[in-house]
């Protein structure tokens, strides 16, 4: 594919960054170092993520779609880039103006709504506390809250899968937060075999919450729908924010809405996207 020109789109949701490539022609994916390249903010276009949209895998979806970090690496999961897709595939005429209608990402199939101001709303699933689903080495029975000395500090912390895996952890003011020093110690930790997504929540009310978060693979981001809906999972089990409602998830980026719902245990998260610029990558 390094051989050929690429057309791409420049997109973004709540400042959390993508190139997006249609290959759905069956042209094959770049590799990781092609992809890093592309992600560089210097001698590239610049990204958090590269997004890939591709054939349908599931009967119903309208198309699927892969994620590569900034680093080359491959993601499972990314809630800002899924409504990115949904709004692209829409653009496209792949997906209808008006209605709902499903996409499949790495993580699986998710159903996607209109929202009442025009975004989307996407189905994120059920999390799932298991700490081998996270992967979490060192428990069997899933906590609202871990211990775990890191580099000689005791962190406290909560941990989800949501589709990719997450570690919360509470703090009185995000702003002062340690993100670039935690951030990392806790992604090498021995405890995450796969590596972590780490969010530091400042819970402001039952219904708002900030967030900062530093993603594996990137470092911190404007914004991560994901982490987003990790930090509520974590912070309602714990009964710091409330279910079946909208919780107001506020990132250096913009915001978020995320809804934890009791009766069928699935988070689904709304927010802003929107097309930056349209390229050829030669």
């Amino acid at each position: 594919m390094s051989g050929s020109s690429m057309a791409f789109s420049k997109m973004h949701g709540a400042g959390n960054d993508f190139v997006v490539l249609d290959l759905r022609d069956g042209q094959a994916a770049p590799e990781a170092a092609l992809c890093a390249r592309i992600a560089d903010r210097h001698i590239g276009i610049g990204c958090d993520q590269l997004l890939t949209v591709e054939a349908p895998r599931s009967v119903g979806a309208v198309a699927s779609y892969r994620i590569w970090n900034s680093d080359g690496s491959t993601a499972q999961q990314c809630g800002n880039g899924a409504r990115c897709i949904a709004a692209w595939l829409v653009r496209d005429g792949a997906a209808p103006a008006a209605g709902d209608f499903v996409i499949d990402s790495p993580a699986g199939t998710h159903a996607v709504q209109r929202d009442a101001d025009g975004g989307f709303v996407i189905d994120m699933g059920a999390p799932d506390f298991i700490p081998a689903a996270v992967p979490l080495h060192g428990w069997d029975v899933a906590q609202d809250e871990y211990l775990r000395d890191v580099d000689g500090i005791a962190i406290r912390f909560g941990a989800v899968s949501m589709g990719n895996p997450h570690a919360v952890i509470e703090v009185a003011d995000v702003a002062t937060a340690p993100v670039a020093e935690l951030g990392p110690a806790l992604q090498a930790n021995a405890a995450f075999p796969q590596s972590v997504n780490v969010g530091f929540a400042e819970v402001v009310s039952r219904d708002h919450v900030r967030l900062r978060v530093f993603e594996r693979g990137v470092g911190e981001t404007l914004a991560c729908g994901s982490g987003a809906c990790a930090a509520v999972a974590v912070l309602a089990r714990r009964g710091r924010v409330d279910m079946d409602r909208a919780i107001a998830v506020e990132l250096p980026g913009g915001t978020l809405r995320i809804r934890y719902d009791q009766a069928d245990g699935r988070i689904r998260m709304g927010g802003p996207t929107a097309f930056v610029f349209e390229g050829e990558w030669l």
